[in-house]
This record gives C-alpha cells, structure tokens and sequence, in this order.
C-alpha cells in the first residue's frame, strides 16, 4: 500500500520557488566575486524579490552564505560516503571522505573561509548554521563507520578517531597559512597528521 503525499499548496509552492531564486542568486554572485564584495540588495535584486523579504529567509550574508555552502557541503558528503565505500584501508577511506569535502570549501577560498568562521562563531538557533552544524555531524559519523568498518577499533573509539581526523581537516582548511594551498596540498597535510593516528 502506498502513501500519498499531498501536493504543496500555492503558498508552500510560492516559498519553495523564492528560497530556490534566492539560493541561486546568492550562490552566482559569491562564487563570482565572494561574499565580502556582494551586497544583500544585489541578491535580492537578482531574485527578483525585495530585500525584506530576503530578510524571512537569512537574516543575514553569513546566513546566505550558509545557505548556499550547505547543499554544496551535502553533496560533498554523499560524494564521499560513494568514495569510501571502493577504498581497501581506514587511511584511504577517511581521504575519501575528506577531499570532496576540501574541494567544496576551496571553489571560492573566501567563501570558503567565510563559511567555516560563520559554523563557528554564527548563532547556532539560526537554521542555516544548525544545518552546517548537522552536517560536520554527519562528517564525524560517516568517518567513525570508515574506521570502525576493519574491526581494529571500538566503536567508541572510532568515534573519538572520527572527531579527531574531523577537527584536523577543518583547521587545515580554515588556516590563514593554507589560503593559498591547492586541494591537493591542504590533503596532503591532512593525510600526513591522520596517518600517525588511524590503525592500520
């Protein structure tokens, strides 16, 4: 037996399609020229809606920037949950993990960078910043099933690893030293460090 789902109404349509403009918008004019150079009246202007209505769905350019950095961050992760899933070692499998995850924050460093400080120091009641936060969750959880998945740790263990290896990528990414670092750098630092901790 299957279950109908009822059909979004004028109103709940309407909403989808501004917040679909607005991702969009935002996300051609930071990836153009960052976030810092872009103002909220521009996004409003190129999704064709006024700057308060803007506001009911980011309050503010660090929200949009969340907004726009989390669907490029989620696919990032299923990308590598698909990598991982091929690789023989722990080692191998946390990288996979790891690079789409750097290549996502490196399409525009700014933004990049941005993003990172908004997950850290933004309002963790804000939507936008408790689904970045959701999504290093995800992170940690889908690194401690890579190195659980040999057996040669606890899953508690794993877990702890997991956070870890989590924490070592973020810093590496967000460092004022690896700003200009290409992809396969900042995962060649990161897989040094997490080689010394990862069995196997």
């Amino acid at each position: 037996m299957t279950v109908d789902t009822p059909a979004l109404g004028r109103r709940e349509r309407n909403k989808l399609d501004k917040l679909e403009r607005i991702t969009a918008a935002a996300s051609e004019l930071f990836a153009d020229r960052g976030v810092d150079d872009v103002t909220t009246q521009e996004i409003a202007d190129r999704a064709d809606i006024g700057t308060g209505t803007l506001f009911l769905y980011a309050k503010t350019k660090g929200e949009l920037l969340l907004l726009v950095q989390n669907s490029m961050y989620a696919a990032a992760l299923e990308q590598g949950r698909t990598d991982a899933a091929a690789t023989q070692t722990v080692h191998d499998g946390a990288l996979a993990v790891i690079r789409p995850v750097v290549e996502c924050n490196r399409k525009q460093i700014d933004n990049g960078r941005t993003y990172l400080r908004e997950m850290i120091f933004g309002d963790p009641e804000e939507p936008h910043h408790s689904q970045a936060l959701d999504l290093t969750k995800q992170t940690e959880e889908l690194l401690a099933e890579v190195i659980a998945r040999d057996g040669q740790v606890t899953p508690e263990a794993a877990r702890t690893l997991a956070h870890i290896v989590s924490a070592i990528m973020f810093v590496s990414m967000a460092a004022t030293v690896n700003a200009e670092r290409s992809v396969d750098e900042i995962v060649e630092e990161i897989a040094v460090q997490i080689r010394e901790i990862l069995p196997g």
